[in-house]
C-alpha cells in the first residue's frame, strides 16, 4: 500500500519507478527536475511530491488488454496518496480513452491527464513539479525542512558519503544533507534531531554509526 509519508520526497525532486531508468521521460526530465530512481514504487511510477504520485500507462498498456485497469483499483484500494493518471491518447489508443476516462475519473475519483507521447508528459510532470515548489515555498517559514537549501548538495562526494550509513539511501540523504547542511551537523546531531528528519529506527542507525 502507497500512504502518505511512505516514501518520503525531498523538496523539489521527483523520485522515479527504476523501471523508467533510461527511459524518453527520464532523459528529457533530466536537467529539468531533480530525478532520483528508487526501486519498490510497486504500482507507482513518480512520486511528485509525500502526497501526490503518478500512475503512467502507455499506449501498449492501453492496448494489451485490463491489466492497467486491475493496477489502478489496486492503487485507489489501498493507498491514502493522492493519485494523477496521466494516459498515452493516440490513434491507436483512442478508442480505448472514454472507457478508461470512465473508470478513472467517475469510478475512481481519480484525476486523468492524457498526453500524445512521453515528451509531452515529461513537459507535464515539470509543470506539476514547479507547482508543487511554489506551493511547498509558501510554507517556506514554517517548515524547517525547507529552511536550508544546502549548497552542498551539489557534491556528489558528500552525497554518496552519507549514503554509506546504515539504513540511508538517496532519499534519506538527501533530506539529511538539507536539513543538517554538513556531516560535521550530522555526525554532531542527536538521536532526537535525526528523528525529525528519518524517524525512529533510522535515527537509532545514524547514531549508532
Amino acid at each position: 500500500p502507497v500512504t502518505a509519508g511512505s516514501i518520503v520526497v525531498p523538496y523539489g525532486h521527483v523520485i522515479g519507478n527504476e523501471k523508467w531508468r533510461g527511459s524518453e521521460i527520464a532523459q528529457r526530465l533530466q536537467g529539468k527536475i531533480r530525478l532520483v530512481f528508487e526501486d519498490g514504487l510497486g504500482l507507482v511510477d513518480f512520486h511528485l511530491s509525500n502526497r501526490t504520485c503518478i500512475l503512467y500507462i502507455s499506449e501498449a498498456d492501453l492496448v494489451a488488454g485490463d491489466e492497467f485497469k486491475r493496477r489502478l483499483v489496486r492503487f485507489r484500494n489501498a493507498s491514502t496518496v493522492g493519485g494523477i493518471v496521466i494516459v498515452e491518447r493516440t490513434q491507436i489508443s483512442d478508442q480505448y480513452f472514454l472507457a478508461v476516462q470512465k473508470l478513472v475519473v467517475l469510478e475512481l475519483g481519480m484525476v486523468l491527464l492524457p498526453v500524445a507521447n512521453q515528451g509531452e508528459a515529461s513537459q507535464l510532470i515539470t509543470q506539476l513539479v514547479s507547482f508543487y515548489v511554489r506551493e511547498q515555498s509558501k510554507d517556506h517559514n514554517s517548515n524547517p525542512f525547507l529552511s536550508k537549501q544546502c549548497s552542498q548538495l551539489a557534491e556528489p562526494s558528500v552525497f554518496r558519503t552519507v549514503q554509506q550509513i546504515p539504513g540511508v539511501g538517496k532519499t534519506k540523504a538527501l533530506l539529511l544533507l538539507q536539513q543538517f547542511g554538513s556531516i560535521h551537523r550530522l555526525c554532531n546531531a542527536s538521536v532526537k534531531e535525526l528523528e525529525l528528519v528519518v524517524g525512529q529506527t533510522v535515527a537509532q542507525q545514524i547514531h549508532s554509526f
